[in-house]
């Protein structure tokens, strides 16, 4: 395999007797995008905190461009370019889309937000901000406030402002949610064009978008990895087929 942009090793994460991540390794190579799936509960969401930083392992470790990283902050994982897009949505509603864009391409500079006004007048941030916005088709919308788009349009905002942190890999959970299938077309097609600018580690619960736009795919179940391989090798994997596409198990 191709070197690891990101590495997960041997991740525990306990919350009383539960034991959300249980031993998880993975690995994240340039010019892909690998999905992460599993059902409900299966303990998807704990492990993106724990690889984005904003919740720390009982044990193993991740390293992110050849660095271990697993002590480091959500903000410093960002600033060294981990980008990621939320399951809810992170957005600023209040502010226009080109605000919430400069916002992102201000924390790239290691700025604190009191310096946000003075931003909006930085042509260099501003700039950052339009590529970005254009890149996800919104050029035309940056003066609309952000609670008045369309929930599509939110999700291509949220993936513009971690385009704004020229990331050398992304993080995105379930970006195709609350989206129709036209929508979930679109961005399926813009992903499997930035993974060659950026790898992706996908959670995702839309099954054909995954089976359309992965190269590899995890199975989580209970907190553990009990399948990586291509689409094909996950179609056809008997354990998967029981655990969590619910097929009855072969007698």
């Amino acid at each position: 395999m191709p070197d690891s942009i990101l590495s997960v090793r041997n991740i525990e994460k306990s919350f009383g007797a539960l034991k959300a991540s249980d031993g998880i390794s993975l690995d994240l190579v340039a010019g892909e995008i690998h999905a992460l799936i599993g059902p409900n509960g299966a303990g998807k969401s704990t492990l993106i905190k724990q690889i984005a930083g904003g919740l720390k392992p009982d044990s193993g470790s991740v390293a992110f461009m050849g660095r271990d990283v697993t002590a480091k902050s959500t903000a410093q994982r960002a600033r060294l370019g981990l980008g990621r897009t939320f399951q809810i949505s992170a957005l600023a509603m209040q502010y226009s889309v080109l605000e919430n864009a400069v916002l992102g391409a201000v924390g790239q500079s290691g700025s604190v937000f009191q310096f946000f006004r003075p931003a909006m007048k930085d042509p260099a941030l501003l700039a950052r901000a339009r590529r970005a916005l254009d890149r996800v088709g919104l050029q035309d919308h940056e003066d609309i406030i952000t609670s008045e788009l369309s929930h599509g349009q939110r999700r291509q905002l949220e993936v513009a402002v971690a385009l704004t942190l020229e990331p050398k890999a992304f993080l995105m959970d379930e970006p195709m949610a609350g989206m129709g299938a036209e929508g979930s077309r679109e961005l399926t097609t813009f992903l499997q064009e930035l993974k060659h600018e950026a790898p992706i580690l996908l959670v995702e619960h839309d099954m054909d978008a995954v089976f359309a736009c992965a190269d590899r795919i995890s199975v989580l179940v209970y907190g553990q990895i009990i399948a990586t391989g291509s689409v094909d090798e996950i179609r056809s994997n008997p354990q998967v087929r029981v655990a969590y596409l619910g097929e009855e198990e072969p007698v």
